[in-house]
């Protein structure tokens, strides 16, 4: 998509499951960003940390006009941040992640409702993975905090996977033997909207160029089916 321009992006990320918007964050707020999160106290693992939304500068960035725009114009509806992430891949902390979908949701509390499980606890917080019904009305927005490239081991896509619902993993492998992958090449300050359905996967870095990538979650509604309630992580 031009610079710029979410006109359409609705669109996009129906028909593909993902968007690719440029230039949204300045390299200003990218730098002061990186330098508070350099300073977190949450728990890190070789992969990143999760359940960032603790951090008042991520929670800031998640609440920010420009980002809540894109997720309501790609949920065609109001959004609202309820999951943080971040993502750092490094020459330090090289890691692949194999072809999968995003089914798991925090949720306030654990009730047993049809249609969702196995259930699980992460830091404390209740997750359960939930039915396609539930994960359409979720966006991700990944923002770049480096530049993505073809070597730093990018965000890699099945494009138009997302609307063949919860996948059990043989259909998946099919899938990727099928389907050309798209490599997600994003410079530092764009974002990657993305449907949480969307067959994905990431390499190993082959750079000496880090690959930090904030993760941000949205849904039209905390609210969810049997009473279920969306947890803020």
């Amino acid at each position: 998509m031009a610079s710029g321009a979410v006109t359409g992006l609705k669109m996009h990320v129906s028909r593909d499951g993902f968007a690719i918007i440029p230039k949204v964050i300045p390299s200003t707020e990218i730098t002061g960003l990186l330098s508070e999160l350099e300073i977190s106290s949450l728990t890190r693992s070789r992969a990143g940390f999760r359940h960032a939304m603790r951090h008042e500068a991520v929670a800031m960035i998640a609440h920010d006009p420009r980002l809540c725009g894109l997720a309501a114009e790609s949920l065609g509806s109001t959004a609202i941040p309820f999951r943080a992430t971040l993502f750092d891949k490094s020459p330090s902390s090289n890691w692949l992640v194999v072809w999968h979908q995003d089914t798991a949701l925090p949720i306030c509390e654990r009730r047993e409702v049809a249609g969702w499980g196995p259930w699980s606890v992460k830091d404390g917080i209740a997750y359960a993975h939930a039915p396609a019904s539930a994960l359409e009305s979720v966006v991700a927005l990944r923002v770049h905090l480096d530049d993505s490239n073809a070597d730093n081991g990018p965000l890699r896509v099945l494009a138009g996977t997302h609307d063949k619902g919860v996948l059990e993993d043989d259909a998946i492998h099919s899938l990727a033997s099928e389907i050309a992958p798209v490599d997600c090449l994003v410079s530092a300050g764009g974002v990657i909207a993305m449907e949480p359905l969307i067959v994905h996967a990431s390499s190993k870095s082959r750079s000496e160029e880090p690959r930090r990538v904030l993760h941000i979650e949205y849904a039209s509604s905390f609210d969810l089916p049997g009473g279920l309630k969306l947890a803020i992580a």
